[in-house]
């Protein structure tokens, strides 16, 4: 029997392909832009049949019905990082957050303390040898693919073909959906003056031929916008966006001075428009690999020069970093913070930044607080912390005494929040109490 056999038996309807679900599996389901939708609602349409079935995923596109208060006890979402489409069912005690570095989750299944019996993936048609491509989103799932009993696979004639470490072969593959839709396309936050400030400062600790994590968000949008003047860069980086493409085309991101992977830009998965997914197709300067390699932090340390940009809803004091809640209610997750931080931290000539605006909800709150929120989670250590920067400035916090940290910080809030934060500085003991000078 031919691949091209084993192609065709195994093409079955989303309800037949889904209906190796049973009660109490645990079910993955690639992320982003690989979100396999077609068959993430013919699970959700098995509901009535289904009680106990974990579902597991990183930030997912689309809907997460799954989650939806009618189908508690029949499905529960444990969140490696949370997306929109979860956020709700968190808070209100229906779903699960799991804070662990991005890094760290493939370990989890090849160690067994989290099988899987059920794989959702989307991919790209097959090749002339029986392979097909994750296409935008190799994420976990290549690894999940591995130690399932169940790999179920959305074949869509728009899923770009991708380079790098990809490809799993139709022998592999339980069952195949066929579907021709235009992806789930993710578009950036469209950045704000007060980001683009953030990023000016940012941009001057950026050299010719570093190499760059970006990050999501306002602030690593703008911080693409101000590097049309620099040479040689490349990207080693979880995820990357439409904005890259621009300096790719302009030949400022080359890979050409990197250290590890001369010439390519490596991610382990993408969140953008079409414009980028035709962008990926066939295109051997982009390397997709596994996030368990991409975010090793000792993979990340053989990149010279590595520039980290990560972000924080906010950062107290002593420099502790709280990035993926909001108090006790969780918002996001680890990702790839401190998996790059300290990767750029153990890099020759490297530069691990937390960026982030001073202020928060319109200028009416500081981001950089006397104490994180009651229940907030710390995400990136104080001993971690190299760089942080806002619109105001820049402060450089590793090796620095608590005191050096508070003088550091204060000095990038906004103004109007410094006094406050000086006064706190002083009842701890932070800082002392400035007295004038008495003349006898």
């Amino acid at each position: 029997m031919t691949w091209k056999d084993e192609y065709r038996d195994r093409c079955v309807s989303p309800a037949e392909a889904l209906g190796v679900v049973r009660s109490g599996d645990r079910v993955w389901i690639q992320s982003g832009c690989g979100t396999p939708s077609t068959l993430v609602n013919a699970l959700v349409a098995r509901a009535p049949e289904l009680h106990d079935v974990e579902v597991v995923h990183m930030m997912t596109l689309g809907s997460a019905d799954y989650t939806r208060p009618e189908f508690q006890g029949r499905f529960r979402h444990r969140g490696m990082f949370l997306g929109a489409n979860v956020r709700e069912a968190i808070a209100a005690g229906r779903a699960d957050y799991t804070p662990i570095f991005l890094s760290e989750i493939e370990g989890l299944f090849t160690s067994g303390a989290l099988p899987l019996d059920v794989v959702l993936m989307q991919v790209s048609p097959p090749d002339a040898h029986g392979f097909v491509s994750l296409g935008t989103t190799v994420d976990c799932t290549l690894t999940a693919s591995r130690y399932t009993t169940h790999l179920i696979a959305e074949v869509n004639q728009q899923m770009p073909r991708t380079h790098g470490d990809t490809f799993i072969h139709i022998s592999r593959i339980s069952a195949i959906v066929e579907t021709d839709r235009p992806l789930l396309e993710y578009r950036s936050e469209q950045f704000t003056d007060l980001h683009l400030q953030v990023a000016r400062n940012v941009a001057t600790l950026i050299p010719d031929g570093a190499t760059l994590q970006p990050g999501i968000g306002g602030i690593p949008e703008a911080v693409l916008t101000c590097l049309h003047d620099r040479r040689d860069l490349g990207i080693h980086t979880e995820m990357f966006s439409d904005s890259v493409i621009d300096l790719i085309e302009a030949g400022v991101i080359n890979g050409e001075r990197k250290s590890l992977h001369r010439g390519k830009a490596v991610a382990a998965f993408v969140l953008g428009t079409k414009r980028l997914f035709d962008f990926l197709h066939e295109n051997p300067m982009c390397e997709f690999r596994p996030i368990c390699y991409t975010n090793d932090p000792f993979i990340v340390s053989q990149n010279d020069r590595m520039v980290a940009i990560n972000s924080a809803i906010q950062i107290d004091l002593t420099g502790q970093v709280c990035a993926d809640s909001l108090g006790t209610r969780p918002y996001s997750g680890f990702g790839g913070q401190l998996d790059f931080i300290r990767g750029a931290a153990r890099s020759q000539g490297g530069v691990p930044i937390i960026a982030l605006p001073s202020t928060a909800l319109h200028g009416s709150i500081s981001r950089i607080v006397p104490v994180l929120e009651p229940g907030a989670g710390v995400v990136t250590s104080r001993a971690d912390v190299h760089y942080v920067v806002t619109e105001h400035g820049i402060a450089y916090l590793h090796g620095k005494s608590l005191r050096e940290r508070a003088e550091a910080l204060i000095a990038i809030a906004d103004p109007r929040f410094q006094q406050d934060l000086q006064d706190f500085a002083v009842r701890s003991h932070y800082l002392e109490r400035k007295t004038e000078s008495v003349l006898v």
